[in-house]
């Protein structure tokens, strides 16, 4: 996924230069606070879009809304929930086979589609696809900073349903590359009790102050350090030498102290629970979600 990576990198380098604006369990109850649900949608039919979620065939598709907005949703497994927000370019079969490993520990996944095509393969014609399908949405924002995605809002109304429904100390939820903080965003808002950030590339790493910032408001990060602070641990995965994470991660160790637990490999790869897939990575998040979510 090299290639890919450096795809997104002068992408998103070349679109800011055109704009100046831009555990204990009683401590994992405090961490995993939100508010009032709704209703799980009902699974939507496959005949809508027959082609994207052939290869999907074994999950149950389905949808959520929030306030106005309406995301694909595919979920598969029992147990609690966790929540798996793909990278760029989409749902590829990376993210598939990680989501897999999950809900064969025991735990009901549920991967919304935020954006590209479900079950394509991650190439550079895709991550194109999907990074022009990004710059125009405005449920995204790649360089703002001290700013909290506004998709954070669709994701936490997600957390709160699958909570209502499952019950348990919370849910868990894994963000990767471009959404590898998002989870963080959920955290401040949303009953999560096991958050991922698996090399958190957002906003995108143009510039010294843009490396470092982690994709939050400041009342968020407030929100954060407080749940934190209450006794909440946030797991970040990377490659030490990934230029895409930039410097967020001695921003995590300084914001969060020794709450953030950082699993780091060398080289400059990129993604560590799929394309460039680390065994350890993997058990790594599967013990924090047995640890963290499990009674």
């Amino acid at each position: 996924m090299a290639a890919i990576s450096s795809t997104v990198t002068s992408a998103t380098a070349r679109a800011a230069n055109k704009s100046s604006a831009a555990p204990n369990n009683a401590s994992i109850v405090r961490c995993a606070r939100g508010s009032t649900p709704a209703p799980f949608p009902e699974p939507a039919g496959q005949e809508t879009q027959p082609y994207f979620l052939q290869p999907l065939h074994d999950t149950a598709a389905g949808s959520h809304s929030f306030s106005g907005t309406t995301h694909p949703t595919f979920r598969k497994g029992t147990g609690p929930a966790v929540i798996v927000i793909h990278e760029i370019p989409g749902i590829t079969p990376g993210v598939l086979a990680f989501a897999e490993e999950v809900v064969a520990r025991g735990f009901t996944v549920v991967m919304p589609s935020l954006f590209g095509r479900p079950g394509a393969a991650a190439t550079v014609g895709e991550s194109v696809r999907s990074i022009a399908q990004i710059c125009v949405s405005r449920e995204f924002s790649m360089f703002a900073l001290q700013r909290t995605t506004p998709v954070a809002g669709w994701l936490r109304s997600l957390a709160r349903d699958l909570h209502a429904e499952l019950g348990g100390p919370g849910v868990g939820a894994v963000g990767m590359c471009m959404t590898g903080g998002f989870a963080l965003a959920m955290l401040a808002d949303a009953p999560i009790a096991a958050p991922v950030l698996a090399q958190p590339a957002s906003p995108a790493p143009v510039g010294r102050a843009r490396k470092a910032d982690l994709g939050l408001s400041p009342a968020d990060l407030a929100s954060v350090k407080a749940k934190v602070a209450a006794g909440c641990r946030v797991l970040g995965l990377r490659y030490a030498g990934d230029p895409a994470v930039g410097d967020r991660f001695d921003t995590l160790r300084r914001e969060l102290g020794d709450k953030f637990v950082a699993v780091e490999f060398p080289g400059r790869k990129h993604s560590t629970l799929t394309e460039h897939r680390q065994q350890e990575a993997v058990d790594r998040v599967l013990s924090f979600f047995d640890q963290q979510l499990k009674p």
